[in-house]
């Protein structure tokens, strides 16, 4: 700005004054601008009814249980000036109403305090009640002496503030089902039929429960042996349905400490009272929650899946779901599918970053190895190194550091295609082979891991024969005077496409009963051993040494086969036995150096493979912690404390506008379900009998 302008500026504020710019979010602006329209006259930016629906509720939500129409009662809150439109000052006003920790009965508190003072007046209240309730709504007595200890008599009703209008909503429910529960016990002998019970609940709490729960309503009346439902039963249903996050937490918690994930009866109550300082679930509540939990598979102990059922509001059959998102997913099939693969991509690469970082730092072992491997002869004269330790600080001697990571840029670069094709092709087989519940046959298991072995030796054949000759390469320049050093391109050519799968049949001789071997033994250590279930995830810890401990029997059993392998395909020296095939290496092994020289280099593979492996997912799991996939929500932990828990469990998108407008919706709707129904509008009827500011202009 120029120092005139400045000026300019500076006598306008102190002639005419300023206005301090109300400050908004960039995302509350961006809302407020993706829906608005233009003023034809003025030209300002504005929300109408239509238009903030589109704004607070988008519509590829689910609308199944509360109807997106209804979300139209929220806008008279927004609507502060009563000009049947909101500015962007209005609609921040109502994002930030939406953002307090009470923001669902503080909404309900200003919808229905007309007059704007900070009080609900009785007959407010009544008015708006009667125009939105349902014409088949089961009444409810508003002189009965449960309201008239919140708003008085008849002769002496008074106003309620802020504080008493929310306790009075919070018992509201209760209430109706009591006095709907008198109205159908027509005899008064305290029970009532399974039917008329349904109907109580479909019209208290139908916007609260899941699509299993509201079609088994009926089946309530077999968690005791007669035929009829008790007010008893009807309490403990509703002290349930009240208290699902903290079962949701119980249930959680129980499942978490379970070897198989599942949970009987008694182990809920018993999870609920460490976690609860008091006894808070009776018996009679457990009971309901088994019942409902368990209709599908009554065996008595219940995973999470059969939990979610009932814990879920938004559980829905699964026909309805699928056509619910029939055209959804029409819509985004593609995008999911464009997702789904840059995700893959993304840990693909994450991969072979991990996998290149843990071969990497084992690489020295894998070369000690190798050069243990490749030394021939039984006569200790002839022997180059006397053991790994000696061949390790001769390494050094004689080749400098650098020598340690001779021909590491092969394997780092076959590290991403083995590990990939490994993982992929056994997980792949064992889910052919699985059953529902996941379990699959030990039998199964090894043939899985074999598969995976035998798939990855197309590509890990040409690049071990590259490497093992540029391990072996400095080896043979200290014996052989004007050894001239080999580049790994060189080593290519030379070999030709037949060359480099030289020693396959070894390769896969090692690989496959590796493959047999480490992966049902890992798979069994953290599941038997470590205790992994559904609902409990290792940490890193565990996961390093259930992969260090299995992959020691399977690197020590197969040595004799990589012996042969790098007998193989290493180029054999003047005065060495040249090999024609796998029996001839073994058989001329045997006979001139003994059984012992199968497993030369056995420590050695133990020491390479397991913290290869621990390298490997730590520096995996690091990476999806540092830089995870953009826009992919982390997974819940498993809570380890109440304080913990509460944090641990669904965490919804808070921020979101519609997720708080949905709570607080779900506030109105246990006044009656059918709350936010009536149309909109200047001409609509119904509305004309609201206070002056609801009912906008008249027709």
């Amino acid at each position: 700005m120029s120092k005139a302008a400045a000026v300019k500026e500076a006598v306008k504020e102190t002639l005419v004054g300023s206005k301090e710019p109300e400050q908004f979010s960039a995302q509350t602006k961006a809302r407020f601008n993706r829906h608005a329209v233009k003023d034809s006259e003025t030209g300002e930016l504005f929300l109408g009814p239509e238009q903030f629906i589109d704004a607070i509720a988008p519509p590829h939500e689910d609308y199944h249980k509360i109807k997106r129409e209804q979300y139209s009662i929220l806008f008279h809150v927004a609507d502060r000036t009563r000009k049947g439109r909101l500015s962007l000052a209005d609609y921040g006003y109502f994002e930030n109403l939406l953002s307090k920790p009470d923001a669902e009965y503080e909404i309900a508190f200003r919808l229905f305090d007309v007059d704007r003072l900070g009080t609900v007046k009785y007959e407010d209240f009544r008015r708006l009640y009667e125009l939105n309730k349902g014409p088949d709504s089961i009444p409810f007595d508003w002189d009965c002496e449960w309201a008239k200890l919140y708003i008085g008599g008849k002769s002496n009703r008074h106003n309620l503030n802020y504080q008493q209008f929310s306790q009075m909503l919070r018992g509201l429910q209760g209430e109706r089902v009591r006095q709907a529960f008198q109205r159908f016990d027509a005899d008064g002998d305290g029970f009532i039929e399974p039917e008329e019970f349904a109907t109580i609940i479909q019209q208290t709490a139908k916007h609260k429960l899941s699509d299993h729960l509201l079609e088994n309503l009926h089946t309530l009346c077999n968690i005791s042996q007669g035929s009829k439902v008790s007010y008893a039963n009807v309490r403990a249903f509703l002290n349930m349905i009240n208290e699902m996050d903290l079962v949701e937490l119980i249930v959680q918690r129980a499942c978490s400490k379970s070897k198989d994930g599942r949970i009987t009866r008694t182990e809920f109550l018993n999870q609920a009272a460490k976690i609860t300082r008091f006894s808070l679930f009776t018996p009679m509540e457990a009971d309901i929650l088994f019942h409902f939990a368990s209709l599908d598979q009554p065996s008595g102990r219940l995973g999470l899946k059969d939990f979610t059922k009932v814990l879920d509001a938004a559980w829905r059959r699964r026909d309805e779901e699928d056509e619910g998102r029939t055209a959804v997913e029409s819509r985004s099939r593609g995008q999911n599918f464009l997702a789904q693969a840059l995700e893959s991509g993304y840990n693909f690469a994450l991969g072979s970053l991990a996998g290149a970082f843990g071969a990497f730092m084992v690489y020295p072992i894998d070369l000690v190895k190798t050069r243990m491997q490749n030394q021939r002869g039984a006569d200790p004269g002839q022997r180059l190194y006397n053991n790994s330790i000696d061949c390790f600080r001769k390494v050094i001697r004689n080749e400098g550091f650098r020598g340690l990571y001779s021909g590491v840029l092969p394997q780092l670069v076959g590290v991403a295609p083995e590990k990939a094709i490994k993982l992929t092709v056994n997980d792949l087989v064992r889910g052919w082979f699985a059953d529902k519940q996941g379990k699959i046959h030990w039998g199964a298991e090894v043939f899985a891991g074999g598969a995976a072995g035998g798939c990855q030796v197309v590509f890990t054949n040409p690049l071990e024969i590259v490497k093992i000759r540029l391990q072996v390469q400095g080896e043979v320049a200290k014996s052989v005077e004007g050894a001239p050093k080999r580049s790994a391109m060189w080593i290519v050519r030379n070999l030709g496409l037949v060359g480099l799968y030289k020693g396959a049949s070894a390769c896969l001789l090692r690989d496959v009963p590796f493959s047999a071997i480490y992966f049902p033994t890992y798979s069994h250590l953290k599941r038997d051993v470590f205790g992994e279930s559904q609902t409990k995830k290792l940490g890193v810890l565990q996961l390093l040494t259930a992969g260090a401990i299995a992959g020691m029997p399977a690197a020590y059993l197969t040595t004799p086969c990589d012996v042969i392998k790098t007998r193989l395909q290493v180029e054999a020296r003047k005065g060495d036995t040249t090999y024609t095939g796998l029996r001839h290496a073994a058989k001329t092994i045997w006979k001139e150096e003994g059984f012992r020289a199968f497993f030369k280099g056995g420590p050695a593979r133990i020491f390479r493979s397991s913290p290869q492996f621990g390298f490997t997912l730590a520096a995996y799991e690091l990476l999806q912690n540092v830089l995870p996939f953009p826009g992919k929500q982390t997974e819940a932990k498993v809570a380890a404390g109440v304080a913990e828990a509460v944090s641990s469990l669904k965490e919804k998108a808070v921020d979101s506008p519609f997720y708080r407008s949905r709570n607080a919706l779900q506030i109105l709707l246990d006044l009656d379900e059918h709350f936010g129904r009536t149309p909109l509008g200047p001409n609509a009827r119904g509305w004309k009998s609201l206070p002056g500011w609801m009912g906008a202009k008249s027709a």
